[in-house]
């Protein structure tokens, strides 16, 4: 008896499944930036439909997340606060890893994420790092000493390794960056921020070995730190013009109307919501896919 995949009631689908993921490259999606990257997403406020969706696809979609072993795609543990009572946090990665596992339904993705609140592209997250530089913009000496884009190519340099022992192939699609909130606050940072995202994007290409590799911005959109008025104009430019000299380059660009209509927000007008990570996550997949047609 033959039969399809759809409606074929002899076939263990699980089987098919497996079967047809042994034959393919694990697609590997980076994940880097601050707070919003990190996430302030209350998954049970998710509905039973989207988590149904999570559910089905939690099997070949996994997350490595600042540097713990890959899991199952799915929330993290939140510590309540004032500010978000909630105990289970999600970022953009769930929703992108759930728009780009539907759309390649015999696909293994892995994701692997590094964010860290409060942190800069001129500081932390500089790759070519300084301590003079960590400490003109980081605030506390554990910031300051924090070396992030480091960090993270560890993390995806561990990850590929296990790849390997479980003699998987792997192919390395994009990264998805969410981050330039705290270098807007300051002068040197904000003037600065085109010149490092270009070194940052670089960087990630020559030391990843893919020359090509496709690069998503998350463009900022609130205002805090002393240099509120000019900064988050300069680095939303900055973040315009990087995406529009480069065709590996896309940009997710967002509204300064504080509605936040486009992506909704928690009341701090800072941190994206529920509803406004859900948006960004199916925002950074819809960048990436047409990146890599």
């Amino acid at each position: 008896m033959t039969c399809t995949f759809v409606g074929c009631k002899t076939a263990n689908i699980d089987t098919i499944n497996a079967k047809a993921l042994e034959s393919i490259d694990v697609k590997i999606v980076l994940l880097a930036g601050q707070s919003n990257m990190a996430g302030a997403g209350n998954f049970d406020e998710l509905s039973p439909v989207d988590l149904k969706r999570i559910e089905h696809i939690s099997k070949r979609v996994s997350l490595s997340f600042n540097g713990k072993a890959a899991e199952p795609l799915s929330y993290y543990d939140n510590k309540p606060s004032e500010k978000y009572a909630f105990l289970k946090r999600f970022g953009p990665e769930l929703f992108m890893g759930l728009t780009l596992a539907e759309r390649n339904p015999y696909q293994e993705f892995l994701l692997i994420k590094r964010s860290q609140g409060g942190t800069a592209l001129y500081g932390a997250w500089n790759p070519n790092w300084t301590a003079k530089k960590a400490k003109e913009v980081e605030k506390g000496e554990s910031k300051q000493n924090l070396k992030l884009y480091d960090l993270h190519i560890t993390d995806i340099k561990k990850n590929i390794k296990v790849l390997k022992t479980q003699n998987k192939t792997y192919k390395i699609i994009g990264l998805a960056w969410m981050q330039g909130e705290n270098d807007a606050a300051k002068e040197i940072s904000a003037t600065t921020y085109k010149d490092n995202l270009r070194i940052l994007i670089k960087s990630y290409r020559e030391d990843l070995g893919n020359k090509n590799l496709s690069f998503v911005i998350g463009q900022i959109n609130s205002r805090y730190g002393k240099f509120q008025e000019k900064g988050p104009a300069i680095v939303r430019q900055a973040m315009n013009e990087v995406s529009a000299s480069d065709n590996q380059v896309a940009i997710i660009k967002t509204s300064t109307d504080t509605t936040w209509a486009d992506y909704p927000k928690h009341t701090d007008n800072v941190h994206y919501n529920t509803k406004g990570q859900k948006r960004l996550g199916i925002a950074f997949a819809n960048k990436l896919s047409i990146l890599n047609q």
